[in-house]
C-alpha cells in the first residue's frame, strides 16, 4: 500500500425521497482511500454502506459534496464520463453473481474483455481466483463459492485500478466465504487494486488495512491494523 489518493470523499451526503418522507443514507462523509489499499467498510444494515459504494463506483451521485477518483470529480461527471470511469477503472463484485446461464464460467469473463481497454486474457483471470479446471462449466454445474470466483474473475478481468465488492461472502457458508475472501486478498495483492469490501460482518475487518465503521450514514471511526490477518485466521 502507498500513499496516493485514489478516492476522496468531502462532505457527502446522499438523501432520498420516499414519498413525503427523506430518508438521509448519507450525512457528511469525509473519507480518503488509497492505491493498493484493502479497505473494509462495516456497518449495520442501512447504516449506508451500499449508497457509499454505489457513490465510489459511480453507479450513484450524491445530494451535496464532492468525490474525486484521482483528478476526476465523479460528483459533477457527464453520464458519460461515469460510464467509461464504470468500464475502465472499476471492477464490481456483487453479494448475488449475476452470471449468464446460459454462458460458461471462460464466456462469462470473456464478455468483460470485449469491452475493456487493457484486459487480461479470460483464462488468466479464472486462473488467478483458482478455476482453471472449471472454464468450460456452466454456473449451474458451479458451487456458490465457485459461481462468486468466476464473478471477481469477471471483475478483475478488464484489470481495474478498482475493486469494489458489495457483501461478496453474504451469500455463502463460512468455509467458502474464507475461500472468496482469500481469492479477494491474492487478487488485490497481485494486480495491487484499491479494494473496498463492504460488510456488516465484524470478523472481516481484521484482514483489511483499514476498516471504515459507518454507523446512522456517518463515518464513527476509522481503525488502522497494524497486523492483517489471513482470511483461514479470522473469527468467525
Amino acid at each position: 500500500m502507498n500513499s496516493e489518493v485514489v478516492f476522496q470523499m468531502q462532505g457527502i451526503t446522499r438523501t432520498y425521497e420516499m414519498g413525503d418522507v427523506q430518508v438521509h443514507a448519507l450525512r457528511g462523509i469525509n473519507l480518503k482511500l488509497y492505491a493498493g489499499q484493502f479497505a473494509v467498510i462495516l456497518g449495520m444494515s442501512g447504516s449506508g454502506k451500499s449508497t457509499l459504494l454505489n457513490i465510489l463506483g459511480g453507479l450513484d451521485l450524491p445530494s451535496s459534496g464532492k468525490v474525486y477518483y484521482k483528478d476526476l470529480e465523479l460528483s459533477h461527471a457527464s453520464e458519460k464520463e461515469l460510464t467509461s470511469y464504470r468500464r475502465y477503472h472499476v471492477g464490481f463484485v456483487f453479494q448475488f453473481y449475476n452470471l449468464i446461464p446460459s454462458l460458461t464460467a471462460l464466456e462469462n469473463v470473456s464478455v468483460v474483455t470485449e469491452i475493456a481497454a487493457h484486459p487480461m486474457q479470460a483464462s488468466e483471470a479464472l486462473e488467478l481466483v483458482g478455476l482453471s479446471d472449471r472454464m468450460n462449466h456452466f454456473p449451474a454445474q458451479l458451487s456458490g463459492g465457485q459461481q462468486q470466483r468466476v464473478a471477481i474473475a469477471r471483475a478483475i478481468a478488464k484489470n481495474p485500478a478498482v475493486l469494489l465488492c458489495d457483501e461478496p461472502t453474504g451469500a455463502l457458508d463460512i468455509q467458502t466465504g474464507i475461500t472468496v475472501l482469500e481469492t479477494l486478498d491474492v487478487v488485490s495483492r497481485e494486480l495491487g487494486t484499491t479494494t473496498a469490501v463492504i460488510t456488516h460482518n465484524a470478523s472481516i475487518a481484521d484482514m483489511a488495512h483499514r476498516v471504515i465503521y459507518l454507523n446512522d450514514g456517518q463515518i464513527s471511526k476509522i481503525q488502522q491494523n497494524k497486523i492483517r490477518k489471513s482470511p483461514n485466521e479470522l473469527s468467525w
